[in-house]
């Protein structure tokens, strides 16, 4: 279903990953992501038969804004592949610096995958799709065709040996279709997305698309009231998405206040931030 290992799959370390050996970083960084898997892995075992995959455990996506490129370089170390970014300007020089850093090694460590996770202009996606495998944040026909004609300008540029390859120059970018989960309330109470009435079509334009690829749905609980409730009803839209796109099958829910409801919800992908980097920096 994904392109990255589940939560199950054991943390096989790469020596020599990190630059500077901060061990105690480290440490804590592995303690905290220990703690989360067995999280994941709990909220699994409880899932019904309806929501639990096949078996299939969820993927730990590690959301890393915020906090520097040594810090994914320490959880690539630790065998988390697949870390989220939601502002372009952090994640496209973060994700240059730990290709750099992983490439130079003897022999070359494999880049983690790049979600992005966070609200999207459609004129930050040139820079996306240079370093993004996954875009989270669907939400809207204008966006769709952004992606669109940066892939195929990216994979141009590619042939022509213009530019670095990104992971979309050989493969499709997959893009999941953000929900708003709470469509009644104020725009300001909001957490983004798009209607739930609006996704037959908007599913439908990404899946002719060229260069993309329709993974499957993505929501934030509201902020207000019940996160299994709201999670079950993303359930219930994955699977009538699914119903005429049957390969979209990936639904991103949870961050670490509410992955235990996402999962048993049948989340396959839960966005992990402070639970696993600790409280945001503070500003100097």
């Amino acid at each position: 279903m994904s392109h990255e290992p589940t939560t199950g799959e054991a943390a096989t370390a790469s020596p020599g990953v990190t630059e500077g050996g901060d061990a105690h970083r480290t440490a804590e960084l592995a303690q905290r992501v220990a703690s989360v898997r067995q999280r994941i892995l709990s909220a699994a075992q409880d899932r019904d038969e309806q929501h639990d995959h096949g078996g299939e455990l969820p993927s730990l996506v590690v959301v890393t804004k915020f906090f520097p490129a040594e810090d994914v370089l320490r959880l690539r170390e630790l065998g988390v592949r697949a870390v989220g970014e939601n502002k372009d300007q952090e994640a496209g020089p973060k994700a240059a610096r730990v290709a750099e850093v992983l490439g130079h090694r003897e022999p070359p460590v494999t880049p983690p995958v790049w979600h992005f996770v966070g609200q999207l202009q459609s004129n930050k996606a040139k820079r996306v799709v240079r370093y993004a495998s996954w875009v989270h944040s669907v939400d809207r026909p204008s966006l769709v065709t952004a992606l669109g004609k940066a892939v195929r300008h990216h994979r141009e540029a590619v042939l022509a040996e213009e530019v670095t390859p990104g992971p979309c120059a050989e493969h499709d970018l997959t893009c999941l279709l953000q929900v708003d989960l709470d469509p009644e309330v104020s725009r300001d109470g909001a957490r983004g997305g798009a209607h739930p009435d609006a996704l037959p079509a908007l599913a439908d334009a990404v899946a002719v698309t060229e260069g993309l690829a329709l993974g499957g749905v993505m929501a934030v609980a509201p902020r207000d009231g019940d996160p299994s409730e709201a999670f079950e009803r993303l359930w219930e839209i994955s699977q009538l998405l699914q119903r005429e796109h049957p390969q979209a099958r990936a639904v991103s829910a949870g961050m670490s206040g509410d992955l235990e409801a996402a999962v048993l919800a049948g989340a396959t992908h839960v966005r992990i931030g402070s639970d696993v980097l600790g409280p945001r920096p503070a500003v100097r």
